[in-house]
């Protein structure tokens, strides 16, 4: 009885240390802090006559553009000249998740419309949120991801402007570890002016491309599309014209080895319809980085 009973203590050390080993097993994780950071981006953009600083999630730049052809389209009679712009945006973002990201920060600019720089002011501010609804995961339906963003320019005065700037992208992986991949998306711009006597239609683009990233995580990414603006109209007048043109962006990012961005470089080329060209560095400064 006495090694029937030593053999039950025994078997049930053996077994209370199993399930130990098994909660501690499936027990979640403690939650990584979200990356914190901020997402400096340099913008050098050149802006043909007649027309904005349209295409690929430069709401910042646009809005900037905008205000000022607002403030100084009646004064201009043979209509908007072409134009040079820098402007840096300075974002805060936070992944809260894998995905969801929240950001909120102010941009600034210089612009030379044929007289020489500007100087470099804060000329918006802006808040977003980029979040995927759906994640491929493996399976046959891809990442769905949604990124919405609020641009107002400043100062708050007449001919102030307010962007909605909507992104809708499909990201279909062809490998497990989403390296490679196909992409198609739009991004879809709403823009209010406060002033009677203008107004700014709404500008789409409808695009597709792919990705590819090297085991060393230099990734590329590519997007060709089609943008349509409805055109913009001050007292009455055509301000800008209404096209329907290609564009291109190609985005060259170094990642680390949890798809963090450490630097990346973007080169957009737009017809509206003459090229306007543009340039994009990204630094991003982590406060905190997973």
């Amino acid at each position: 009885m006495r090694a029937i009973a030593m053999g039950l203590a025994c078997l049930t050390i053996s077994a209370s240390d199993a399930f130990s080993a098994e909660a501690e097993e499936d027990a979640p994780a403690k939650p990584a802090a979200p990356n914190i950071y901020l997402d400096l981006r340099t913008t050098y953009a050149t802006i043909p006559a007649g027309t904005l600083g349209l295409g690929f999630g430069n709401t910042s730049l646009s809005a900037a553009l905008e205000a000022l052809a607002v403030r100084r389209g009646a004064t201009l009679s043979n209509g908007l000249p072409a134009a040079k712009s820098i402007a840096v945006d300075l974002p805060l973002t936070v992944d809260v998740s894998d995905r969801v990201s929240l950001y909120g920060g102010v941009s600034g600019s210089a612009t030379d419309i044929g007289g020489g720089w500007s100087t470099f002011d804060i000329t918006s501010w802006n808040i977003g949120v980029q979040a995927d609804l759906y994640q491929q995961n493996g399976g046959t339906i891809p990442t769905i991801t949604l990124q919405s963003t609020l641009t107002q320019s400043v100062p708050n005065d007449q001919g102030m402007t307010n962007s909605f700037n909507n992104i809708l992208e499909f990201d279909y992986a062809l490998d497990e570890d989403e390296t490679r991949g196909w992409l198609a998306g739009m991004q879809y711009t709403y823009t209010t002016i406060a002033s009677p006597f203008a107004s700014i239609r709404p500008n789409t683009i409808l695009y597709a491309g792919g990705y590819y990233q090297w085991p060393s995580n230099w990734k590329f990414t590519g997007r060709l599309g089609m943008q349509s603006f409805g055109g913009a109209q001050l007292g009455g007048r055509t301000l800008v014209e209404s096209f329907t043109q290609p564009i291109l962006r190609l985005d060259l990012d170094r990642m680390d080895d949890n798809d963090n961005r450490l630097f990346g470089i973007t080169a957009q080329i737009a017809w509206m319809p003459k090229p306007s060209y543009q340039v994009t560095l990204r630094t991003p400064l982590y406060a905190v980085r997973n």
